[in-house]
């Protein structure tokens, strides 16, 4: 079991927040934040710092992730809203300090990954967010939660730029394992929401329509090929990516928590 229980004591405790109201979530569904709508915060430096260290936390800590990515596209001229949306935060973390990632040692050898995207979150840019998961067995090793570089003109585009990204980070823990001298007798299952995507994936011909993710189509269609991944639909309220691409509201991001495998050791059940 990995956590950082004593850091994140340590963090509330220099933010004042130890005696604090506990939330269930770490960003509110319902706030919207952008580069312009608010006060200029008047402690800037304060403001880095808080997202310096919330950024370390995500090491053990992904239901943050999505939350503290957020925040930090406006450690240059952060405003209130933004360093209201980070104490949520921490009064999140005050209600479950110690919640961490647990490394079954009854995990099947099989590679689980799961892509998600937000089309055209961000209001600034109009950039999606990805969002992608690997476990091994019930045991969760890798995640990203990430604005993408580009703008994407489809929310099948914005899919294929996280199932590339994924694919990528699939093909370098099966390099990382090799060395290791373990191999997985089945490939890798892919689970995506968007069945557009998953044809595109499938289908060799490009039209007018895919040719500017003709790179992502071949990235991903050589790694079917190659039997490194099984790409997989699964229904949009099954898909744990959700976590890292939006935020969501408590049962839901609860739910999401438990089938990725976080827990609190220190609470009482």
């Amino acid at each position: 079991f990995l956590n950082q229980r004593k850091y994140t004591l340590e963090l509330l405790e220099d933010t004042g927040f130890l005696g604090s109201k506990p939330a269930t979530v770490p960003l509110d569904p319902h706030t919207k934040l952008s580069a312009t709508d608010g006060v200029p915060f008047d402690d800037p430096s304060g403001y880095r710092r808080l997202i310096g260290r919330l950024l370390y936390l995500t090491h053990t800590r992904p239901d943050i992730s999505f939350a503290v990515q957020h925040l930090s596209q406006y450690v240059s001229t952060p405003l209130v809203p933004h360093y209201q949306a980070a104490t949520r935060i921490l009064r999140y973390l005050k209600s479950c300090p110690a919640k961490g990632v647990l490394f079954s040692s009854h995990s099947p050898l099989q590679l689980h990954g799961f892509a998600d995207s937000d089309w055209a979150c961000c209001p600034n840019t109009r950039r999606s967010v990805t969002g992608y998961c690997v476990l091994l067995g019930s045991s969760l090793i890798s995640w990203k939660s990430k604005k993408q570089n580009t703008v994407s003109r489809s929310s099948t585009e914005a899919e294929y730029r996280a199932l590339a990204s994924l694919t990528c980070e699939l093909q370098w823990l099966q390099y990382l394992f090799q060395d290791l001298n373990i191999t997985f007798p089945q490939s890798a299952s892919v689970y995506c929401d968007n069945k557009s995507a998953i044809y595109l994936a499938h289908n060799p011909t490009f039209h007018e329509r895919s040719k500017h993710i003709e790179l992502d189509c071949h990235i991903i269609r050589e790694k079917l090929q190659s039997k490194l991944i099984h790409l997989l639909s699964v229904p949009s309220k099954s898909q744990l990516a959700d976590v890292f691409t939006k935020p969501l509201h408590s049962p839901a991001f609860s739910s999401m928590l438990s089938k990725l495998g976080l827990c609190s050791i220190h609470h009482p059940t």
